[in-house]
């Protein structure tokens, strides 16, 4: 297994690592900076406010791209045992 290899395997393990992450992060992100947003409009700071409607986003994004990302998983898996004969010289 050449250098090259080894690299190209890294980025593609990283790409699809932040391509998987990215429905949740977004929704805790975009949710966070709603409640922030209503937390600084009318000066409630109450810590779970912001905690439970985040885990609640992140967990419907969960929910609703499940099914991609255990495709997305799979093709990864997939093309990687395929092409393990093809690693090795």
């Amino acid at each position: 297994m050449t250098e090259q290899t080894v690299l190209y395997l890294a980025r593609q393990t990283v790409e699809l690592t932040l391509l998987i992450s990215a429905p949740m992060l977004l929704a805790g992100l975009v949710i966070g900076v709603l409640i922030s947003i209503f937390q600084a409009v009318t000066q409630i700071q109450e810590m779970t406010l912001t905690f439970v409607p985040k885990i609640v986003a992140v967990f419907v994004a969960l929910l609703l791209t499940f099914p991609w990302m255990m495709r997305k998983l799979l093709d990864f898996t997939h093309t990687l045992l395929v092409n393990i004969p093809g690693f090795i010289r």
